[in-house]
């Protein structure tokens, strides 16, 4: 199999992935819930059955934004699949939250 075919296989195989997707917010803020609420309609939309979410409370759970290095709130960090990603705000801007994820 050539160089070309085995990038060709990865980027199909990427298709059935499941992306693992960590969301840093500040208790209940109205940024905070606001952000929740637009991803969670963006990833029910689009990756449906496709993705883990896990929303980190950086206030209950500082010791997790530390290792991560979050430097503001709300954060969505795409773990995987590679490449990771970080994007901060309210996750409103549906095209910017897709292209930050590498979903078409």
């Amino acid at each position: 199999m050539s160089d070309y075919d085995q990038d060709f296989n990865d980027w199909a195989q990427a298709d059935d992935c499941v992306y693992h997707l960590q969301l840093f917010v500040a208790g209940t803020s109205s940024l905070s819930v606001r952000a929740i609420n637009n991803l969670n309609l963006i990833l029910a939309e689009n990756l449906e059955g496709k993705y883990e979410l896990d929303i980190i409370d950086v206030y209950q759970q500082p010791q997790i934004a530390l290792e991560e290095n979050v430097a503001a709130v709300p954060m969505l960090v795409k773990k995987n699949p590679s490449p990771m990603r970080r994007l901060i705000g309210d996750m409103s801007d549906k095209a910017k939250v897709l292209r930050g994820l590498g979903v078409k």
